[in-house]
């Protein structure tokens, strides 16, 4: 049975609450992305099985559901682990985590807001928000608010199109494929000025404080300092 299929199964055993437990299911374990499980929702609402109503209001809470989740998952590991569990992680220091808190505290509303209209990060926004500890009204607000944008627009696209509602997962995949692509190109690029600020040390194996072999307090040229008396006695 495919993914669509079990959609598709769920809207008819359980109506537009089918829709809303995928879509909660979705921000967890994504086995279908909502950019097909939307339009799939307003299609099945174009021909009478579900009201449509129901289907932006199921899907907006199984959106809400899924995503308070997750930030219940951030509010549990909180900050000192977070700050630990990035210590472990090649590449990433502790600075780095407290850079990205200090740019949750100034923007995490609208990261919060506009996050729950990016494809991958939309679940994602949710974990930070909760190490953060973001006011639980504040956050169920912002992310009621971007949800209901995100899923009305793709449950009217697929409930204009009827049977040809596929045409907008075919979009929006090329959409997903951009943000992707642009998420690999910021990382590489991280990757590549963290490792030209590591020390030459680090990457060559040469000591500090020495250069060609030579110790740093003798200069170049100059005779090696005498043995120890009691040595040279020997």
């Amino acid at each position: 049975m495919s993914a669509i299929e079990w959609v598709n199964g769920l809207m008819d055993t359980l109506g537009a609450p089918g829709a809303g437990v995928a879509i909660a299911l979705e921000n967890l374990f994504p086995p279908i992305p909502s950019e097909a499980i939307l339009p799939l929702a307003g299609f099945a609402a174009s021909t009478g099985r579900l009201s449509l109503l129901a289907v932006l209001l199921w899907t907006t809470a199984g959106s809400v559901i899924g995503a308070l989740a997750l930030y219940g998952v951030g509010a549990l590991l909180g900050r000192d682990r977070t700050v630990a569990l990035a210590a472990r992680l090649p590449l990433v220091k502790a600075s780095d985590v407290e850079r990205t808190e200090a740019w949750f505290l100034r923007h995490g509303t609208k990261a919060v807001f506009f996050g729950r209209m990016i494809p991958v990060f939309r679940s994602l926004v949710s974990i930070p928000a909760g190490v953060e500890r973001m006011p639980l009204p504040v956050f169920l607000t912002l992310t009621t608010l971007g949800s209901a944008l995100w899923n009305t627009a793709f449950v009217l696209a697929g409930h204009a199109l009827g049977a040809n509602w596929t045409q907008v997962t075919d979009v929006v995949s090329a959409y997903s494929k951009v943000v992707l692509v642009a998420a690999a190109v910021a990382v590489a690029a991280f990757v590549v000025v963290r490792l030209r600020r590591r020390p030459a040390s680090a990457t060559d194996g040469t000591p500090q404080g020495t250069k060609g072999g030579t110790p740093s307090g003798t200069p170049e040229g100059s005779a090696p300092p005498p043995a120890h008396p009691s040595r040279a006695a020997r």
